[in-house]
């Protein structure tokens, strides 16, 4: 594998998650600098060393509501 992404959300009570996408990998952050090194965490101790994806892909998401 040569990339991994992550679905990145605000969390409802603070914060933000990080879900991947095909692997059942999860981490929490009060923070996005924080989300990085968990993130990276999470990968390392996910999958062996040899198969570790090479690049790891955030896709924030953000939902807004507009009153019409």
């Amino acid at each position: 594998m040569s990339e991994i992404i992550f679905l990145v959300e605000e969390a409802p009570e603070g914060g933000v998650t990080a879900r991947a996408l095909g692997e059942s990998i999860f981490t929490e952050a009060d923070n996005l600098s924080e989300l990085h090194t968990k993130v990276r965490d999470a990968v390392k101790c996910h999958f062996d060393e040899e198969n570790t994806p090479k690049i790891i892909r955030l896709h924030h998401v953000r939902e807004e509501i507009l009153a019409v």
